[in-house]
């Protein structure tokens, strides 16, 4: 049974209020909410990437989940991230693969020597450093990311802050990351982008989403959109799932040896 189907307005708010929103697992969602998943299989491709690697960086990691579900990590495996409670749960769950953890501001510069990496991967990062990226590989090495595309789940988006300008909606395009990467001195291996189904069965999924991607609705608090909120729980429990599509790209370059 779908989780929200039978329960109150005000009991999903509470329970979505409530749960933490640390880290970068999605789990909470299952039965609440389905995304459709890119057809190339990150997880697997970073895996094998970083089987082949002898030092690597993982930039923005999140909670660490992505990374450490990696089958084999090279002899040198640093990751970085902003958010404090992330850096503690990362800590937490990658200290003991051998993973060194680094706090660092998503901003450049990176805090590492030039060339100091033969790979690099970041998993939906909010911004790539293209210059900073180059500098921290050595010649050969790669980026590879899994990068939000243009407008993703802005029919989610427009709900609340309503319709987007057309430059607001074509930020994180594909051919820019192309062309910034390319100014950057780095060759374009991979581009893959695809545009994929997202659904929200209940008004809980969507409170918790608002409030761990927390780009999506600046400031969401569900006292600010409490009336919005509630039109939605009621949109959903007579028509179905809100849906929305999602956008994902993936993005592997090479620095020149």
């Amino acid at each position: 049974m779908i989780q929200g189907m039978l329960r109150t307005f005000d009991e999903l708010v509470a329970e979505a209020e409530a749960v933490p929103v640390d880290g970068w697992d999605f789990s909470w969602l299952d039965g609440r909410a389905t995304e459709q998943r890119p057809s190339w299989g990150y997880q697997r491709l970073m895996g094998e990437r970083l089987a082949n690697a002898t030092a690597a960086l993982d930039i923005q990691t999140g909670g660490g989940e992505v990374l450490a579900a990696a089958p084999t990590l090279p002899t040198t495996m640093v990751a970085t991230e902003s958010w404090p409670p992330n850096v503690a749960k990362a800590t937490q769950l990658l200290h003991p693969l051998g993973v060194v953890v680094v706090a660092d501001s998503d901003e450049p510069p990176l805090p590492f020597a030039d060339a100091s990496f033969d790979l690099v991967t970041s998993r939906h990062p909010v911004q790539a450093w293209w210059d900073e990226i180059a500098r921290v590989l050595r010649p050969g090495g790669l980026y590879l990311s899994q990068q939000v595309g243009p407008a993703s789940v802005f029919e989610l988006v427009e709900y609340f802050l309503g319709p987007q300008p057309e430059q607001v909606r074509r930020r994180r395009h594909p051919d820019d990351a192309r062309r910034d990467a390319e100014a950057a001195g780095l060759e374009i291996v991979d581009l893959r982008y695809e545009h994929l189904r997202t659904e929200f069965f209940d008004i809980g999924a969507v409170i918790y989403f608002l409030r761990k991607v927390i780009w999506m609705v600046p400031g969401f608090t569900v006292a600010e959109y409490r009336d919005r909120l509630h039109e939605l729980h009621e949109q959903i429990q007579q028509d179905g799932p809100f849906v929305a599509q999602t956008t994902r790209f993936l993005l592997e370059v090479r620095k020149p040896s």
